[in-house]
C-alpha cells in the first residue's frame, strides 16, 4: 500500500482490486463506528456500480456497525426503471448490500414515478433533510460522479436531485459493466444527486479500480479541476479519500 496526495485529496493506494476493496471497507467501517460512538444515527449514500462490488462485499462482514442505525440512500437511477426492476440501481443495492445487513431506514428513488421531476424533488428533501455523513461514490470512465456527466454538471448546482441526460460514454459504460446487454437497452435519462450534494457530505470514500479507469483516475488528480472532468472537484473536499488500484493509478504521475 503507498499513500500520495492531490490537494485535500488522500489517495491510497493498494496492490490488487480485492485489497482496495478492503482497505476501503475498513476505512468506512471505522468511520460509521466512530460517527454511531457520537450521533444516533449514520445517514450514507451508496453508488450502485460493479467497480464497488469489492468494497461492499467486504463491508457487509465488517463487525460493530449498528446498521439499525444507519440511514441509506442511493446516488442515481435510471428513468423508467420501477423500484424492484432488476436493472435498477435500487435492486443493486439491495442484492448487494441492504438485503444483507438490513439498514434501519433505505430511501430508494422510483425510476417508475410519472414525473423525473417530482420525484427528484421528493427525494431530493429527504437527503436535505439531514445531509450525509458519508459517501461511498465511484468515479466514471468520463470522470462523473454518479451521472452528473461532463455536459451537465455542475459545482454549484441548486438542486439536491435532479433528472439529468446520460451521455453515450456512461452508456457504453453500462454495456461493459454488464448491466445491460446491449447499447440500445441503456435509459437515455437519469435521476442523479447533484454535485453540490455530494461535496457537501461529510466525509467521501471513492473506490476506483481498474485500467478502464485510468485515463479518468489521471485527470481527476492531474488535470485542471473543471466539470469537464466532474471528479476533479473532489481535491477540494476537505475529508475525502480516494481508493484505487495500481492498475486505475497507472496513468496518474507520481
Amino acid at each position: 500500500m503507498s499513500e500520495t496526495q492531490r490537494g485535500a485529496l488522500r489517495v491510497v493506494v493498494l496492490p490488487t482490486r480485492a485489497e482496495m476493496g478492503q482497505v476501503a471497507a475498513d476505512h468506512v467501517a471505522d468511520r460509521m463506528r466512530t460517527l454511531l460512538a457520537t450521533q444516533p444515527t449514520v445517514r450514507a449514500v451508496f453508488a450502485a456500480a460493479a467497480s464497488q462490488e469489492d468494497v461492499l462485499a467486504a463491508l457487509v462482514r465488517a463487525e460493530g456497525i449498528d446498521w439499525s442505525r444507519v440511514e441509506a440512500f442511493h446516488l442515481d437511477e435510471y428513468v423508467g426503471l420501477p423500484l424492484g426492476d432488476p436493472r435498477s440501481f435500487g435492486r443493486w443495492l439491495g442484492d448487494h448490500i441492504f438485503s444483507i445487513v438490513r439498514p434501519g431506514r433505505v430511501e430508494l428513488m422510483d425510476g417508475g414515478a410519472p414525473d423525473a421531476t417530482l420525484e427528484c424533488a421528493r427525494y431530493g428533501a429527504l437527503i436535505a433533510d439531514g445531509g450525509l455523513d458519508i459517501a461511498l461514490i465511484g468515479i466514471g470512465e468520463n470522470g462523473h460522479l454518479a451521472f452528473n456527466d461532463p455536459h451537465v454538471a455542475d459545482f454549484d448546482d441548486p438542486f439536491t436531485v435532479k433528472p439529468v441526460e446520460i451521455d453515450d460514454m456512461s452508456r457504453h459504460q453500462q454495456v461493459r459493466d454488464g448491466a445491460f446487454a446491449e447499447f440500445d437497452a441503456v435509459p437515455r435519462l437519469a435521476m442523479t444527486v447533484t454535485m453540490s450534494t455530494i461535496m457537501a457530505s461529510r466525509a467521501i470514500s471513492v473506490v476506483v479500480p481498474g485500467v478502464h479507469k485510468a485515463a479518468a483516475v489521471a485527470r481527476t488528480l492531474d488535470g485542471p479541476i473543471e466539470t469537464a472532468c466532474p471528479a476533479s472537484v473532489l481535491r477540494r473536499h476537505p475529508d475525502a479519500v480516494l481508493f484505487v488500484d495500481e492498475p486505475a493509478m497507472s496513468q496518474a504521475a507520481g
